[in-house]
C-alpha cells in the first residue's frame, strides 16, 4: 500500500491571546490518501481552517508532524515552503484574496509567473482555465466589475494554474447564496475528477460535506470518529 500524500501526526496547535493560550488542535493525526476528496467538518472555531493552513505550509504545528509526500514540512525553512505552495498547492479561500488592481486573466497567471512559467505558456493555461470555469467572456473585468460567484471561479482557476497535487479549500461557499454555492462545489468536484486531485474541503455546511466520499468531524480541535468519540 502506497504511502498517504498527506498525514498529520499528533499535531498540536494554539495561539496567545493576551494572557492565555487559546488551544486551537489538540493532539490531530489524519492521513490522506493521493486523489482522496475530504471534506473536513465542524462549528466555526474547531480547528478546521487551521489544519488546511498545516496542510498547505501556511503555519507551523507547535508539535506533532506534518507531512507531504514523504517530507516532514514542520522542518522546511520559508524558502522551500515558498516553492512547496506555489508549485503543490492551489489554496481556495472563502474571501477569495483577488488582487484588485489585476484583471481575471492576470489574476489567473500570476502564480504561474511567480513560478517563472514563461509569459505566453502561462496566458495560454489561463485562458484554458477561465473558458472552463465558465468565464471566458470574462477574462479583462477586475474583481468589482464580477459578481461573488465569478470571484470564486477566479479564485479556483488560480489555485489550478500550476496543475498542484493537492487543492485546499476554506468555505469556498461560505460567501455565497446556495444556488452559486452548488455551482461552485459543482465546478470543484468536476475539476478535481478530471486529473484525480487530492482535494480538501473544510465546511460547516452539511450538504457540502455530504458530497465527499470520506469526512472528518472536527470537535474543539480533535476528530470525532463515527462513533461519537473524540480522538
Amino acid at each position: 500500500m502506497s504511502a498517504p500524500l498527506l498525514s498529520a501526526k499528533a499535531v498540536t496547535k494554539s495561539y496567545p491571546m493576551g494572557k492565555r493560550t487559546l488551544e486551537v488542535l489538540r493532539g490531530v493525526s489524519l492521513d490522506v490518501t493521493r486523489g482522496e476528496f475530504l471534506a473536513l467538518r465542524g462549528a466555526s472555531g474547531a480547528g478546521k481552517s487551521t489544519l488546511l493552513h498545516l496542510f498547505g505550509g501556511l503555519d507551523s504545528p507547535n508539535a506533532g508532524e506534518i507531512w507531504f509526500g514523504g517530507q516532514n514540512i514542520a522542518h522546511l525553512d520559508e524558502r522551500a515552503l515558498t516553492v512547496l505552495r506555489n508549485r503543490h498547492v492551489g489554496f481556495i479561500f472563502q474571501a477569495y484574496h483577488l488582487l484588485p488592481e489585476l484583471d481575471a486573466l492576470e489574476n489567473v497567471c500570476l502564480p504561474a509567473r511567480m513560478a517563472r512559467t514563461p509569459a505566453a505558456d502561462a496566458e495560454k493555461r489561463g485562458r484554458e482555465l477561465l473558458v472552463r470555469v465558465g468565464l471566458a467572456e470574462r477574462m479583462d473585468h477586475k474583481p468589482y466589475e464580477l459578481s461573488g460567484g465569478e470571484q470564486q471561479r477566479v479564485a479556483i482557476a488560480r489555485a489550478l494554474i500550476n496543475q498542484p497535487e493537492l487543492i485546499l479549500a476554506d468555505e469556498p461557499t461560505g460567501n455565497l447564496d446556495s444556488h452559486s454555492g452548488g455551482e461552485i462545489i459543482d465546478l470543484l468536484v468536476g475539476l478535481r475528477n478530471e486529473r484525480n486531485t487530492t482535494l480538501i474541503i473544510a465546511t460547516h455546511d452539511a450538504d457540502v460535506a455530504a458530497r465527499a466520499p470520506k469526512v472528518v468531524e472536527l470537535v474543539d480541535g480533535q476528530i470525532k470518529r463515527s462513533d461519537g468519540v473524540l480522538e
